[in-house]
């Protein structure tokens, strides 16, 4: 049976192009009164409502005036094993790390375990209004296969990496660097290029990684160009110090990852809060990508990411959540964090530059930007019904607002998971507010 076309009329506001480097009213697109046709699984048109295309068969969605359709939020860097210890207190990295994450992570060796925090994580992402992500699993291939088994359930587009570690974590978290390899290759034939499920090769950072678990994650790499490397990268002064101490003959933390050739346009590397300019020019030479993650960072008092000068060098970067370092999986929080990240830096990004780094900037860092990121015509339909009256405080907020930037940046700093209403990933609902996710939990 032939698609019919729904039309969707409600504000609309879409990022087109990257304001960090072209700074006018081109780089977005917005309809006070406007319009968006999905067909299928793609957008066929955007624009004002008075100009929306004759479509007699067309189902009409009029969402009102105190509705904006944005593309949904992506994040570029988050745990989903650590969900369950959101916000737990204390430490700084590395103390963190062997306080709450190992023994947390040990847990999914458990399938049931697995599958219950699975349904929670995509569950948390989508009432958030997160669409696409990147994502860590943990060392176990079950548990790995489960998160990929839930993602496709409910329609969210989703990469994800089985953690390859060897050394340096418990015992119950140490790998045979070749089982790891071994495991991490099947996953990858299982799930990479599935639907819309794509794979990470996964080394957890440096320290828990020996020469010959890179080696192998570099194999892997070279036998499937395409797919993602995902890892950890000088978030920490002290985490910087122990890589030069692990790995005394490479001239930095960047250059350990690339001798065993894990950098490329498809590598995002999350934090890089204390990156030297050697280490940014060997990230821009390979095309590499950065994920920031202002909550996490600011939570572990980890450090502040130089935007400026990794903006400058031309690396791209998009934002984290972080979850469970990130004490929310909310992108919105991720935005006014980074705002309040650079402003003690004295760099005021504006709310268009947020909204760019959380839904565009994002998939260009994932390489998806020819298929979601922005409300344009061709592109899967990857979009969120955004209630800008969703509290009281906000309401009075919207109507105050006498500009577009205010209107987005009311949504930045005093919105949070009420004011997704809607989440649509290639024309189908997967979430509603008061319903949660539209596909069966079974």
């Amino acid at each position: 049976m032939r698609n019919v076309t729904t039309l969707f009329r409600a504000r609309v506001f879409t990022p087109i192009a990257d304001p960090f480097h072209r700074r006018d009213e081109t780089t977005w697109q917005y309809y006070e009164d406007g319009y968006l046709a999905v067909e299928g699984a793609r957008i066929i048109g955007v624009g004002d409502w008075v100009n929306r295309p004759e479509a007699t068969e067309a189902e009409i969605i009029n969402l009102g005036s105190s509705k904006m359709i944005s593309p949904g939020f992506v994040d570029t860097h988050l745990h989903a094993p650590q969900l369950e210890m959101i916000g737990s207190y204390g430490g700084h990295l590395l103390e963190w790390l062997n306080r709450y994450t190992f023994p947390t992570e040990m847990k999914f060796s458990d399938p049931d375990h697995a599958r219950e925090i699975a349904v929670e994580l995509y569950e948390e992402l989508l009432s958030n209004g997160t669409t696409t992500g990147l994502i860590f699993s943990t060392i176990h291939a079950e548990a790995t296969e489960i998160f990929f088994e839930e993602a496709a359930r409910r329609g969210f587009r989703a990469i994800i990496g089985k953690t390859m570690m060897d050394r340096n974590a418990p015992e119950g978290l140490l790998e045979d660097p070749e089982v790891s390899a071994r495991e991490s290759r099947a996953i990858l034939e299982n799930w990479h290029g599935v639907g819309i499920a794509r794979y990470a090769i996964t080394p957890r950072f440096a320290p828990t990684s020996s020469e010959r678990l890179l080696e192998l994650a570099g194999e892997l790499k070279a036998d499937f160009p395409d797919v993602y490397v995902q890892t950890h990268i000088s978030e920490n002064l002290p985490e910087t110090r122990w890589v030069h101490e692990l790995f005394p003959d490479d001239a930095n933390y960047a250059a350990v990852y690339d001798r065993f050739g894990l950098l490329d346009s498809r590598t995002i590397l999350a934090h890089g809060v204390h990156l030297s300019d050697a280490e940014l020019d060997l990230i821009v030479e390979r095309g590499a990508r950065i994920s920031h993650c202002p909550n996490s960072n600011l939570f572990l008092g980890s450090g502040l990411f130089p935007l400026r000068r990794v903006s400058d060098h031309g690396i791209p970067f998009g934002l984290g959540s972080d979850i469970g370092a990130g004490t929310t999986p909310s992108i919105l929080a991720a935005m006014a964090d980074a705002y309040k990240v650079q402003q003690v830096q004295d760099l005021s990004l504006n709310p268009f530059e947020l909204w760019y780094l959380a839904t565009l900037g994002g998939a260009r860092i994932l390489s998806l930007d020819d298929v979601t990121g922005s409300l344009e015509t061709g592109k899967d339909a990857d979009f969120l019904v955004l209630d800008l009256e969703a509290t009281r405080l906000l309401t009075y907020r919207t109507r105050q607002a006498e500009r577009l930037q205010d209107l987005l940046a009311g949504c930045i700093f005093i919105g949070d998971d009420r004011v997704v209403e809607q989440a649509w990933v290639r024309g189908e609902k997967v979430y509603e507010r008061f319903l949660g996710a539209s596909r069966p939990r079974g």
